[in-house]
């Protein structure tokens, strides 16, 4: 990955809608909110500064984004740091920093929607889901593959 590497979490400021671009790609572009919370000395929540961050996705992850996310909903996305310029037709020069996204997704730690499997009933929540763990021929304990592991505590 060239560039900066870069992960946030945060929330959708708006509904990705997806377009196509001079050349005929899938894109969508979206703006993220980062919040910075943490507790005071007396242990209550309070929130910091907002940094917003607009995201680029291009072709596959694009279509996928917009398909499945809407205004509101936390995710996660990993990409490279670029700086655009451009300029105006005040011939004033502009810059801006933008992440190019490699990889998103909704954030699973505080899910506002039913997001992938229902566990009780072994469906999917939506038709075009991943297939469950029976259903890719993994032996399953519990509803997990036998080799899962409780993911590290993160974000």
């Amino acid at each position: 990955m060239n560039g900066t590497a870069l992960t946030i979490c945060g929330n959708l400021a708006e509904t990705p809608t997806l377009e196509a671009s001079a050349t005929g790609k899938a894109t969508v572009r979206m703006r993220i909110a980062v919040d910075n919370r943490r507790r005071d000395p007396n242990g209550e929540w309070v929130d910091g500064t907002t940094s917003w961050y607009t995201v680029i996705a291009w072709e596959t992850l694009a279509e996928n984004l917009a398909a499945n996310l809407n205004k509101g909903d936390r995710v996660i996305v990993h990409g490279r740091l670029e700086q655009r310029e451009w300029t105006t037709d005040d011939n004033e020069t502009r810059t801006v920093w933008e992440l190019t996204a490699e990889d998103a997704g909704p954030s699973l730690r505080m899910p506002t929607r039913n997001a992938g499997v229902d566990r009780r009933n072994a469906q999917p929540a939506r038709p075009n889901s991943a297939p469950t763990v029976e259903k890719a021929g993994t032996p399953a304990r519990n509803g997990r593959p036998a080799n899962w592991r409780r993911p590290a505590e993160r974000c």
